[in-house]
């Protein structure tokens, strides 16, 4: 579940880079994140938890919800995996909110 949230959040352009780096029995994503303009503010400036283990929230294709009206993205974990709330909505699918990051 967590190199799929970092594949999408790649994919969207809000972190540089992953990779998964194994120790031992121990293995770890390393995420390099993303940095814009001179005085090097970051990319991403909020991701909030939506669906939490007590309370799940689900929707369906016709709900999923826009996050500051399109200029940020809502991540879905779906029947056809994670994606985002536009890759979703095109496909027809809902499922669980994981987050919001904008």
């Amino acid at each position: 579940m967590t190199r799929s949230v970092t594949k999408v959040l790649q994919e969207e352009g809000f972190i540089y880079n992953y990779e998964e780096v194994i120790e031992g029995n121990k293995s770890y994503l390393l995420v390099s994140l993303k940095y814009r303009g001179k005085k090097r503010q970051p990319v991403i400036t909020t991701l909030k938890r939506i669906s939490k283990p007590g309370l799940r929230v689900y929707t369906n294709h016709a709900n999923l919800p826009r996050v500051l009206g399109g200029l940020g993205i809502a991540i879905i974990s779906t029947s056809q995996g994670v994606m985002t709330d536009r890759r979703a909505r095109h496909s027809g699918l809902g499922g669980e909110v994981l987050c919001y990051v904008w």
